[in-house]
């Protein structure tokens, strides 16, 4: 019997998508163990969903060190510590460096709210408002060095309406969100999902295109 897949989660606000894996491990669809919920602000709700569930928490606070390096630095080595087989990043505001990056290479998961390629970067929901897009959606990738460039292993799309405004296309994305992530963490434990050397491969056939969900 293989052993739960073990999660280290980094957040920085209200963790909805947290709470959406800590589901999904309590109700049996998810073999999974959440290691630690890490976060670089103390505020954060979702440091409180996760005491409720009984979860290990760890606060690092960004703004407590000399540089984004001695951040980076003791974010790295406390993962290091916990020795978790991916880190699932949920709406965590802080792009981890290089370093890090290096030291779990190909072992971290990123949720982004557009199509990617299109859209990098921030306020993706106004952005595909002030183009005119017809849609929008949600990727999961892998994290590498560059922002948001990482090989895409799921995507979602939902229709921009007339009369849509970024906090809808949000709320469009948060509900796609909520499912997709769990299952990509299922996919993973499943071993339906591999990654080596950088390729994604969804049952060992080479994935060249994202997976789409269908919601």
């Amino acid at each position: 019997m293989s052993q739960p897949l073990k999660l280290a989660v980094l957040i920085s606000g209200n963790g909805s998508n947290l709470q959406s894996i800590i589901d999904a491990i309590e109700s049996g669809q998810l073999d999974a163990e959440i290691r630690a919920v890490i976060s670089n602000n103390r505020e954060a709700y979702g440091l409180q969903r996760a005491t409720r569930h009984g979860l290990p928490t760890r606060v690092l606070d960004h703004r407590e060190y000399e540089d984004r390096e001695h951040f980076d630095r003791a974010l790295q080595h406390y993962l290091q510590s916990i020795g978790p087989d991916f880190i699932v990043l949920a709406g965590f505001m802080r792009i981890l460096g290089p370093g890090i990056v290096d030291a779990f290479e190909n072992r971290i998961l990123n949720i982004h709210p557009s199509l990617l390629p299109a859209y990098k970067g921030l306020n993706t929901h106004q952005r595909a408002l002030d183009n005119g897009e017809q849609k929008h959606g949600v990727s999961i990738h892998l994290v590498t060095a560059k922002l948001d460039d990482g090989p895409v292993i799921l995507q979602a799309s939902y229709p921009i309406e007339a009369g849509d405004r970024a906090e809808d296309l949000q709320h469009k994305g948060h509900r796609l969100e909520h499912r997709m992530y769990p299952q990509v963490l299922r996919w993973l434990s499943n071993r339906n999902l591999e990654i080596e050397g950088g390729k994604l491969f969804y049952e060992q056939a080479l994935l060249e295109e994202p997976l789409q969900y269908d919601a």
